[in-house]
């Protein structure tokens, strides 16, 4: 983050009125914090200057007239930075109050526990080991495409620690055949592991593992003139896209969440790359559109060239995408992809020619 401006409460007119994130410290103690869309404005509110078409809206809100000492402000450029700025502000200085201040909530995802000796999913919100896939929007979204993703499988849905005995009594979906019953032992350690292997393939490859599989079985069928099979194998084939589309747009394995925001920037002329690497946001890149010089192409392709991720998935970061993304207010564009190796350049391109373009 970049270091802050400063100013006094008697250099009001020379603060912009613009988008920013700030701190009013007073003595010792802890400095207030808080973010806004026009920053002159609101420390005229919070400060008491009683003039101009405010006056009468003072005394409603928090005044901290002779008591702030210094300004602290971050000006930004768009709804995601100032996110992103004020978690890191509200963990610095409110270490024990900060998900109050931010009010982020964990975000949801689908976990493959592949460290059990029988793997099995379920739907969390805390990261730890396994294979995670998300986030998801809601809790109920990530157990739509859990359910789904089960009924494609064989994998056992009980949450049991299992110890396999012939005499165990199952349940319902072994008797539908839709488990393995590897709890009456029905198949043996190995074959249940490859059961999760498929779907850890599945998980990791956005369905394409299953998809093809079953596209490549139906081609077979129609050319051999197995018209019945082929047609049977077309509904699983649709049936494996409609489960993939419940993911929605940007969940996916979590170690392959890569992607880049492209949003305004604080400077004129300017958009700003903020790029998700793993689940974690990096520091942004800034792009200068109407520069002359070199071509918009040849700058995006130089700001991302050896990027990796730098770091465990940030829970809270993916808290802010997930927000951002998914709001009604989001200032800019996104463009996810699976690899670094795989940067869809001209789409970052033509992104960020129309995020310069839109009024601010």
């Amino acid at each position: 983050m970049l270091r802050p401006r400063t100013a006094l409460p008697t250099e009001l007119n020379s603060i912009p009125d613009q988008p920013a994130v700030f701190l009013l410290w007073a003595g010792e103690s802890a400095p207030y914090l808080a973010r806004t869309g026009l920053l002159r404005r609101r420390l005229r509110r919070i400060l008491g200057d009683r003039g101009g078409a405010d006056a009468g809206r003072i005394s409603r809100v928090l005044n901290l007239r002779g008591v702030v000492e210094r300004i602290e402000y971050w000006p930004t450029g768009s709804q995601l930075e100032s996110s992103l700025v004020h978690l890191e502000l509200a963990q610095r200085y409110y270490p024990e109050h900060w998900p109050r201040l931010t009010r982020l909530h964990p975000p949801v995802f689908v976990r493959l526990l592949l460290e059990n000796a029988f793997p099995r999913m379920q739907v969390t919100s805390r990261l730890s080991r396994g294979l995670y896939y998300g986030p998801f929007p809601s809790r109920a979204a990530a157990e739509r495409f859990e359910t789904g993703v089960l009924d494609l499988f064989q994998l056992r849905r009980c949450e049991e620690n299992l110890e396999p005995s012939p005499q165990h009594p199952g349940c319902i979906y072994g008797e539908m055949n839709r488990c393995l019953r590897p709890c009456q032992e029905a198949v043996s350690i190995d074959e249940y592991r490859t059961e999760a292997v498929r779907v850890e393939q599945f998980l990791r490859t956005g369905g394409k593992s299953l998809a093809e599989t079953a596209e490549s079985a139906r081609d077979r069928a129609s050319a051999e003139m197995h018209f019945e099979e082929a047609a049977r194998l077309h509904q699983r084939v649709e049936r494996i896209i409609e489960v993939q589309s419940l993911a929605g747009e940007i969940a996916r394995e979590l170690s392959r969440l890569h992607g880049v925001a492209v949003v305004p920037s604080e400077e004129p002329g300017s958009v700003d790359l903020w790029v998700l690497a793993g689940g974690r946001w990096l520091e942004p890149r800034r792009l200068a559109v109407g520069a002359a010089g070199q071509s918009l192409d040849h700058q995006v392709k130089e700001l991302l060239a050896g990027i990796t991720p730098e770091g465990p998935p940030h829970p809270e970061h993916l808290a802010i995408f997930l927000r951002w993304h998914g709001s009604n207010w989001r200032d800019g564009e996104w463009i996810g992809f699976d690899s670094f190796d795989k940067i869809p350049y001209r789409k970052l391109v033509n992104a960020a020619a129309r995020v310069a373009a839109s009024p601010a």
